[in-house]
């Protein structure tokens, strides 16, 4: 579990009973002759007298409000289902730009525009832009008021903006608010829920789902292009526009199907010293997250690794005109789209698979990407070309698959929403400079070798960073296991917590390395004593 809080319902009381919730209403306690019952109902199993023995659990994977994921069930099934056709819609529309680009420069350029191919790419480039940085805006209105309502919102402002463009479909200027801002910050409002909600649902699954959710992105880029080169021949732009917005407008219907489990983090209580804007900041961010160092370093070293990322999907096309001429410039581009959807599948089984470290995953897929790209201008065969496009692909997958389970490992459900929004709104920055400078670099040299090599090193070196989750221990990232109590022949009951073993006679309980006395009934006196867990993460 990715955090706990401490048990207060596991407590000892002066009579000797031992209560513990397991997260299904059973609890042992003393009846009062020297045996240890189930309140459940159930027969007594351990005796005093050493007579029978169990191998009684204590909850050692707790949700910090008390509750488990479902793992399952109809609402589980349709959150996942709706997640999925929230992320398609979204990146499906952001990822296939290009088929709108050609018609909106071409009527750029028919109007007497002599920067018609900029002034049509920086549409789309205002929309994936503003999806990135104002995700951390959607992490804390979620919190403030709800996935639902944040979802919502973000699917009016998706379908508003894409309606409204198919209206100023001949101003440039207007569809830079229309579909760059407008569209853009809807789809920011709407994918982070998109992810966050599936922790509520899932937990064993997590990964598996994580992986099917975001591989919507890669079926819905498939099968749009045609799709809307289809619409734009037979209806125009405007009505293809219009057709969108209806297409956006299933993001608002999936909002209602997201009920969130877990309550809001609470509101931040004033201290004193603290003042009113400091109260009110507070009440936004949610400042655990950035009080868990390994979280930090996280938040940091991806947006780092995100500086090459997007090169060669940006240049690829032009990389293959200007080596490969006469060579399908599309293969390429269609093959990492593939492959990514199938690594996600393939990675979120993985990351599932008990050992598995995902943030070790995580980190052997920016290795891979960055190693392929450093590679690809040594490429003298299309054919090699095309099977690094089917390794960068794969291992895109990976990485997408696994933002939302390790944000969830880290902060834990009531962090887990500011924790990707943070994240994503970070790395809208170097998602947005690398590929410009990777071109201005080309412009200059004449060449992609200098503009990959560079763009293969930030992915290197922030995978190697990540090492320093590992190294990095303290109060917040520590996890201590819920003990573990074992009813021993003579009648004593032993603790295990983390490896380690200790032994309580059940006639007396040992306080600061004195043993209580025993009371009149048998049992120890244990009025001051708690059985609490530490809260942690898990790493």
């Amino acid at each position: 579990m990715a955090e706990h809080e401490p048990l207060n319902e596991t407590l000892s009381h002066p009579n000797g009973r031992i209560l513990r919730s397991n997260g299904h209403n059973a609890q042992l306690a003393s009846n009062g002759n020297g045996q240890l019952s189930h309140s459940n109902g159930k027969a007594p199993t351990i005796q005093a007298n050493g007579t029978q023995t169990q191998h009684i659990e204590a909850p050692c994977c707790r949700d910090i409000h008390g509750k488990e994921p479902p793992d399952g069930g109809t609402r589980a099934w349709l959150v996942m289902i709706s997640a999925f056709l929230c992320n398609g819609v979204i990146f499906g529309f952001i990822n296939t730009y290009g088929v709108l680009h050609t018609l909106l420069a071409s009527r750029l350029t028919a109007s007497g525009d002599t920067e018609a191919s900029s002034k049509a790419a920086l549409v789309g480039s205002l929309a994936i832009g503003t999806t990135f940085l104002f995700s951390t805006v959607a992490g804390c209105l979620t919190d403030k008021i709800g996935l639902r309502l944040t979802t919502f919102a973000g699917g009016v402002l998706t379908a508003g903006g894409l309606l409204l463009s198919s209206f100023c479909t001949e101003n440039i200027s207007a569809l830079y608010f229309t579909y760059g801002i407008m569209f853009g910050l809807g789809a920011a409002l709407a994918y982070t829920p998109t992810l966050a909600i599936l922790g509520h649902y899932f937990k064993r699954y997590l990964g598996k789902v994580s992986g099917f959710v975001t591989a919507g992105s890669s079926v819905f880029t498939a099968i749009l292009p045609p799709c809307l080169e289809s619409s734009l021949k037979s209806y125009g732009l405007e009505a293809t526009l219009r057709l969108m917005s209806l297409g956006a407008a299933f993001v608002i219907l999936c909002s209602f199907v997201y009920k969130p489990l877990h309550p809001p983090p609470e509101p931040p209580k004033n201290k004193p010293g603290r003042s009113r804007i400091n109260l009110f900041l507070r009440s936004i961010v949610n400042v655990e997250i950035w009080k868990r160092t390994r979280y930090v370093i996280w938040a940091l070293c991806v947006p780092l690794a995100l500086f090459g990322y997007f090169v060669p999907y940006v240049h690829m096309m032009e990389f293959v005109k200007t080596v490969f001429p006469g060579k399908d410039v599309n293969l390429p581009v269609m093959f990492i789209g593939i492959t990514s959807g199938i690594g996600r599948l393939i990675f979120g089984v993985i990351a599932d698979m008990p050992g598995v470290n995902r943030m070790y995953l995580q980190q052997l897929s920016l290795v891979c990407i960055g190693l392929m790209t450093l590679m690809l201008p040594l490429t003298s065969s299309y054919g090699v070309l095309l099977f690094f496009a089917l390794l960068m692909g794969l291992f895109d997958g990976c990485f997408i698959s696994l933002l939302g389970p390790i944000a969830y490992e880290i902060c834990g459900p009531s962090g887990a929403t500011q924790a990707i929004g943070f994240l994503l709104g970070l790395s809208s920055i170097p998602l947005t400079l690398g590929p410009p400078v990777a071109g201005m670099i080309f412009d200059s040299t004449g060449s992609y070798t200098v503009p990959f090599i560079l763009a293969g090193l930030p992915p290197l070196v922030g995978s190697s960073l990540l090492f320093l989750v590992k190294c990095v221990k303290d109060d917040r990232d520590a996890v201590t296991e819920a003990p573990r109590a074992i009813a021993l022949p003579n009648g004593d009951i032993e603790t295990a917590t983390n490896g380690s073993k200790t032994q309580t006679p059940l006639m007396g309980i040992a306080q600061n390395g004195v043993k209580s006395p025993a009371l009149s009934n048998g049992h120890g006196d244990t009025t001051t004593e708690k059985l609490n867990d530490s809260e942690g993460s898990a790493s």
